[in-house]
């Protein structure tokens, strides 16, 4: 069994790109016959897409037939046309988020912007409105946390991915999950590409 963390077009040099020095050649083969499994099976990429966010309510109803437990943050699409307006007047406000990255990578917070850097945001959305969603910005909780420059506890936003096994036998939610933490001060983006950590997470109860 495999999680892999790179692209599907890098996962096979032998069945995608044959420059790519990523992977491990033959392994889609090995996948088609049913000799391994990968966890996040080519094409399941398409669900990270954030346009998706919007739609999740929709997909509960239909699959499963439930209404949300959890309400959904309110998602703006900037493809359309009422949402896009919304996003310009809002900028200052809002969290901006490329559709199809990761890791935290492209995504700006509107009140850690300037005045100009809110603008060249409205620029680079209006250049390509597909590309991009936008959100309020939510406050995320703290959590003490020891940081090696100063030798002291402070304080860092932090947040929990929690983890669901299904198959033929089985359906549940793991306890516990991967407990994120910003080692930047004031930051709210917890990947760890962009120099964030994980704690150990307790299940006490």
């Amino acid at each position: 069994m495999i999680y892999r963390r790179i692209d599907d077009a890098f996962l096979d040099p032998e069945t995608f790109r044959p420059d790519s020095m990523l992977g491990v050649p033959g392994l889609f083969k090995a996948y088609k016959k049913g000799n391994v499994t990968i966890v996040n099976a080519p094409g399941t990429g398409v669900a990270d897409d954030k346009a998706v966010y919007i739609y999740m309510p929709e997909i509960i109803k239909y699959f499963l037939g439930e209404e949300p437990i959890l309400n959904n943050v309110p998602t703006y699409r900037c493809e359309k046309d009422d949402d896009f307006k919304y996003v310009l007047e809002n900028a200052g406000n809002l969290v901006v988020k490329p559709v199809d990255e990761s890791g935290g990578y492209g995504i700006t917070i509107g009140n850690r912007l300037t005045a100009e850097q809110i603008e060249e945001v409205k620029v680079k959305i209006s250049a390509d409105r597909r590309k991009y969603i936008a959100q309020p910005i939510m406050s995320l909780s703290t959590h003490p946390t020891f940081i090696e420059d100063s030798g002291e506890m402070e304080p860092r936003h932090m947040d929990l991915r929690t983890f669901c096994l299904l198959g033929k036998n089985m359906e549940y939610v793991l306890p516990g999950g991967l407990t994120r933490v910003a080692l930047q001060k004031g930051n709210l983006i917890v990947n760890s590409s962009q120099g964030g950590g994980s704690k150990d997470t307790w299940v006490v109860d």
